[in-house]
């Protein structure tokens, strides 16, 4: 295929982008236009990001069958030091939906290619650095009163999860590459592919061959890797013809830009990523912590499924936004802002419905202990309002992201999170003596409402038109020469 017939085929895909341009047409049309685009992003990535939770819970599950300590230490693993891993990966290379996104709006598809190396790079310097998290586990957790036996186990386990960590550093590259294009048919394909070799692997090892604990862990690793090979096969030989042009030495350069970049991307998640960690830990040390940990956990494994819904739209609108504003459409990218937004406070309002309608049942699906449930019905509301701010602050996250805001919303992070949040938290639920309830209300009160409010000033206080001309002005610095 040639460049003109690449480059007509991309055009073509731009309808997607670009839109009606009639001044005439009704608003109600335009909503729709505006929401297929975004359903088009989010409704694959809702799938990827169910489909990369539920290969973690297939795990534990079937850890879970071997005995409680196996579940105990895989759990660890992977919610901690695995979860940490991820976040900090995630976040690094969420840079690439800044500048994939930009450049493919602005029709520069050469440079989504040398961005993707780039990023390759950099992940893979930062996960050679993160190495130590793996393999000095079994000490850490001794460090912090964790049990010899499950800390043992922890870091062998942790040892073995090394390959998922190195997947991370294609994987997640790749995944942004693809999802800039709008690529959402091969996310979800190559997602749902992984799913089922992982749960087919775990039945295979656990249940016919009873292989053991290591046995289900490695297993996870070849499932993982079937995604980086999925994606790469696509990239190197499906439909990316005018966005890869091959390896590139260029990849190399421009590296410390881009790191920077990238670590504000990789803070501003972590911080965010990291506070439910901290909510977790207060409640911990509480006196009646063990009821108290165990309802919060129902709670928030409930808040993890429905905020798959809102990730979604933030990679979409991420991705909107970048790409409006690289094709120099400044109105566009507010219109998708707008839009996302509300598709996502409309969803989260029914599932508030539904849990402030079963607020007395939602615990029975995890525990029967009436205890449990009590203090779950007790948790219920202020679970009510996390879902609620949810459907508003990552969408303005990814607006963020769009528009290459990451460095400054890491600040905004910082402040209203941990300077505000914790203390706030900690001051009601062991000071006023609020317990669980008072430490999510301030963690609630001092973090994302905050963060929620001041991104709202913010992208309503945008100039549009400037945003769309920094777009270009910033993708000119980072254009390599051909």
């Amino acid at each position: 295929m040639s460049h003109n017939e690449a480059s007509t085929i991309e055009d073509a895909k731009l309808a997607l982008l670009n839109g009606p341009e009639s001044g005439d047409e009704h608003l109600v049309e335009k909503v729709m236009v505006e929401s297929k685009k975004l359903w088009h992003i989010a409704g694959p990535a809702i799938l990827n990001r169910v489909a990369n939770f539920s290969m973690f819970v297939i795990t534990q599950a079937f850890a879970g069958h071997l005995g409680d300590l196996e579940l105990a230490a895989t759990s660890i693993a992977i919610n901690v030091i695995l979860g940490l891993d991820f976040g900090i990966m995630l976040g690094m290379s969420s840079a690439l939906d800044t500048l994939c996104g930009q450049a493919f709006g602005a029709k520069k598809y050469y440079m989504l290619g040398i961005y993707l190396q780039r990023s390759c790079v950099v992940l893979f310097i930062t996960g050679v650095m993160l190495l130590p998290l793996f393999i000095f586990v079994t000490p850490i957790l001794k460090f912090f009163g964790q049990s010899p036996e499950i800390a043992e186990l922890t870091g062998v386990i942790s040892l073995w999860l090394i390959p998922v960590h190195f997947a991370y550093t294609l994987y997640l590259p790749l995944h942004f590459f693809l999802q800039s294009q709008l690529k959402s048919s091969v996310i979800a394909w190559v997602s749902i592919a992984g799913l089922l070799v992982h749960a087919y692997l775990c039945w295979l090892i656990v249940n016919k061959f009873q292989l053991g604990l290591i046995a289900l862990v490695a297993s996870g690793n070849f499932a993982w890797w079937v995604l980086v090979f999925g994606y790469s096969g696509y990239v190197l030989w499906g439909d990316c013809t005018s966005t890869w042009a091959g390896f590139s030495v260029e990849a190399f350069s421009g590296l410390w830009e881009f790191a920077k970049l990238s670590v504000a991307s990789g803070v501003m998640i972590c911080l965010e990523v990291w506070y439910d960690k901290a909510l977790m830990l207060m409640t911990g040390n509480l006196q009646k912590a063990k009821t108290s940990v165990e309802a919060l956990t129902i709670c928030l494994t409930i808040n993890i499924w429905e905020l798959m819904f809102p990730l979604s739209f933030y990679a979409a609108t991420g991705v909107r936004v970048a790409n409006e504003l690289g094709a120099g459409n400044g109105k566009g990218a507010k219109f998708a802002s707008l839009v996302s937004v509300v598709t996502s406070i409309i969803i989260s309002i029914f599932f508030w419905l539904l849990i402030m309608i079963f607020r007395g049942h939602l615990a029975y699906l995890f525990s029967s202990s009436e205890v449990v449930v009590e203090e779950v019905n007790k948790l219920s509301p202020l679970l009510g309002v996390t879902i609620l701010l949810n459907s508003v602050q990552p969408v303005l996250s990814g607006v963020a992201v769009g528009c290459g805001w990451q460095k400054y919303v890491a600040y905004i992070d910082l402040s209203s999170y941990y300077l505000i949040g914790l203390p706030l938290g900690y001051l009601l639920g062991f000071v006023f003596h609020f317990e669980v309830q008072g430490i999510w209300a301030g963690l609630i009160l001092g973090g994302p409402a905050i963060q929620t409010l001041i991104l709202g000033w913010i992208t309503f206080r945008c100039d549009w038109n400037k945003e769309a001309e920094r777009a270009r002005l910033h993708l000119s610095k980072w254009e390599s020469p051909k």
